[in-house]
């Protein structure tokens, strides 16, 4: 019996160490893990810092108006920042929205924005079947091109037809005019009323320096007095050409020239 009952509190007392040892386990604090926040503000001081170092222009062009000049000026401390790639730049942000980077851009007076290179005269080759002296215009692709022979062409650049102006045949060159008048025909007028009814031929007349004149129908080859509308879809149904350009087709056609327009 006394055996028992020693065995008894030896077993009991196993039990309440066992317990005890739990119970500390259960209650000791656990260590929360380090957080590390990745975009963690960093201190006034320091960001008073960088933005001296920017010369205050670098945040007002992102969050703030433009200056009056439409443009941003990079300041020298700015350009000493260290090569990361990307053709020498360092690359701090993504490229700008197109409607964000037209800004300054749509500030320019469009008389002073240059002519793509593409539009400008030149010789190109020809592989067309029309015969030398004709002209073929190249509506969707905005060129004009008048056939030389042996394979080659002079190639302009022109406006043409906006949406739902543009045409498509074979015309004649009717009548050669230097310095046109101008008068709208009823058509237009009935779109445009504060057009005038009739302008004297002139630097200010929207036919240019020269006409050409297609078949029976209102439609001509002529100059323009807005040359940075060549390239672009933009009149009722006429060709524009620079007038430098009109000046120097005019002088190598005649009328009863062959015009075609694709």
């Amino acid at each position: 019996m006394s055996g028992k009952i020693s065995l008894a509190l030896l077993a009991s007392a196993s039990c309440l160490c066992f317990s005890s040892e739990a119970f500390a386990i259960d209650a000791s604090p656990i260590a929360e893990p380090a957080v590390i926040y990745a975009r963690e503000p960093a201190p006034v001081r320091m960001a008073a810092a960088e933005r001296a170092n920017m010369g205050g222009g670098f945040i007002e062009f992102l969050f703030g108006d433009l200056p009056q000049d439409g443009r941003y000026q990079q300041q020298p401390a700015y350009q000493t920042q260290p090569d990361y790639g990307y053709g020498g730049r360092r690359a701090l942000l993504p490229p700008m929205d197109p409607q964000q980077s037209m800004r300054g851009e749509e500030e320019i007076d469009p008389a002073q924005r240059p002519l793509d290179p593409k539009y400008e005269k030149q010789v190109v080759e020809y592989y067309g079947k029309e015969s030398a002296g004709t002209i073929v215009i190249d509506t969707p692709n905005k060129f004009l091109f008048l056939v030389q022979g042996d394979g080659k062409a002079l190639r302009y650049g022109v406006g043409v037809g906006r949406p739902g102006f543009t045409w498509s045949g074979v015309k004649t060159v009717s009548a050669k005019k230097e310095w046109p008048a101008w008068t709208p025909p009823p058509e237009m007028l009935a779109r445009r009323p504060d057009l005038p009814r009739y302008m004297e031929g002139g630097p200010q007349n929207p036919l240019g320096a020269r006409a050409m004149y297609l078949g029976s129908s209102l439609y001509r080859i002529h100059g323009s007095n807005e040359p940075w509308t060549i390239g672009t879809n933009v009149s009722s149904g006429c060709i524009r050409m620079r007038n430098e350009d009109v000046i120097d087709l005019y002088g190598r056609v005649g009328v009863g020239a062959r015009v075609v327009v694709i």
